[in-house]
């Protein structure tokens, strides 16, 4: 029995910044892969971003697998449901979960994707198909959605591209298109970015730059010839490192400079702080940035866990799209909320709810993506002793559809094929852009 109608309404690892491994109290950030791209230019006709399109992307990770029945699929008064509550939404017809009053109110600007499914179970590898739209394989290693827009949109921003705040055990990676193009990560944006001071009169600053100028330079030899370029990647890195230090963007990421009024809104919470950076830093010009809430993994105490974190998402998500709207960048920013699966709609003995990616949801809204609109069901009586329990689910949606339609909301080709270092053809995106969500 379905409750609702669905016609009613991200091949080289991982690389974190590290700006003091030889320049210590210098603070160089010589070994960030990142911040090689700022300058780069992509002049291969792979850039169709018509004015329709979003520019930017936003995506708040909720890491554990949050329950689809505590947040956007209530099931109030129905076994499956348990204790939640439910509270109506600014679309006609359909509830949230009472945790989440304030997105209720501003529902009718989100798409609401009540029935995704996937075959991933287990956290890693759930998390990787859902942030690359492909699931794990051995012989290749796939960039996050965030790493794609960064490779096919350029700009001209001296600080790093894609951000992740907040990361956690998997975050955002460059996959086969670099390390370069792994996220940048942050903590709580409370605290200033460590490691920026650039005293370009002190003579311990400069000799070191000058003595790893010395030291690149050796190393470069035959090098540049090699790899066809000007500069060896550290060289590169070093570079816009230095760049990254004495730009005036870098105060993009201090939150501090906002109003406190508008910090209030974000709540007083390490996520609503970075969901306050996110809005900054997009601001900006930073294409892409993860923000992530972790906490959701509830196989026990799930209603109480579910509905505390939940609590926090609803203050960062709400004051983040309000203030997208107020600042005039909500037409071109998507913000996709999402995890890397649900929960069971069944309570184990231990009053929790055990890993569920039969049916869950996803939260999406801005740029061209339709707005006060759900799609799909989950029923609110499900076969649990069937293997394919996708019969639970009203019109499925499956991941690499949800990829593909980021993608196409972006202006990005979602169907181009690159060449990856071994030389394999693979398109950004194996799936096709969802029609309901209506581009435009």
């Amino acid at each position: 029995m379905f409750e609702t109608s669905a016609q009613r309404a991200d091949c080289n690892g991982m690389s974190l910044m590290n700006r003091r491994r030889w320049l210590g109290g210098a603070s160089i950030a010589a070994s960030s892969p990142w911040l090689t791209l700022v300058s780069e230019k992509l002049a291969r006709g792979e850039q169709v971003n018509p004015d329709k399109s979003a520019t930017s992307l936003i995506v708040l990770w909720l890491q554990g697998g949050p329950s689809q029945l505590e947040t956007f699929d209530p099931h109030a008064g129905k076994k499956i449901g348990g204790e939640v509550q439910a509270i109506r939404t600014s679309i006609k017809g359909f509830d949230f979960a009472s945790s989440l009053p304030r997105l209720a109110e501003r529902a009718d600007q989100l798409s609401v994707i009540r029935s995704m499914v996937s075959k991933e179970g287990d956290h890693e590898r759930a998390t990787y198909h859902i942030k690359t739209g492909w699931r794990p394989d051995p012989t290749i290693l796939h960039p996050s959605i965030g790493a794609v827009v960064c490779h096919q949109l350029s700009d001209d921003v001296e600080i790093p591209r894609h951000i992740s705040i907040l990361a956690g055990q998997w975050p955002a990676r460059g996959g086969y298109l670099g390390s370069r193009f792994d996220a940048f990560q942050t903590s709580d944006p409370r605290f200033p970015l460590p490691n920026l001071q650039r005293i370009d009169q002190d003579p311990t600053f400069l000799s070191r730059v000058k003595d790893l100028e010395y030291l690149e330079r050796q190393f470069a030899v035959g090098r540049r010839i090699a790899l066809k370029e000007t500069l060896t990647p550290h060289e590169s890195a070093t570079d816009q490192a230095l760049k990254m230090m004495s730009s005036e963007q870098i105060k993009a990421f201090e939150i501090t400079r906002e109003d406190e009024a508008v910090r209030k809104q974000f709540g007083d919470t390490a996520f609503g702080r970075g969901c306050l950076a996110a809005l900054r830093l997009i601001e900006e010009g930073v294409r892409c940035v993860e923000v992530e809430l972790s906490g959701w993994d509830t196989h026990a105490n799930n209603h109480a866990l579910q509905y505390s974190q939940a609590e926090i998402l609803d203050h960062g998500f709400s004051a983040l799209i309000d203030q997208l709207k107020e600042r005039g960048l909500w037409e071109k920013t998507i913000v996709v909320c999402a995890g890397e699966f649900g929960r069971t709609p069944i309570i184990n003995p231990l009053a929790g709810r055990d890993h569920w990616p039969h049916g869950f949801s996803v939260a999406l809204g801005g740029g061209p993506i339709r707005r006060g609109f759900v799609h799909g069901a989950t029923s609110s009586q499900p076969k649990l002793d069937v293997e394919d329990k996708t019969v639970n689910v009203e019109s499925p949606v499956e991941v690499q559809d949800l990829h593909a339609s980021l993608l196409h909301s972006l202006g990005i080709n979602h169907s181009l094929e690159l060449q990856t270092p071994i030389g394999r053809p693979l398109k950004l995106s194996q799936g096709n852009p969802l029609p309901f969500l209506r581009y435009g």
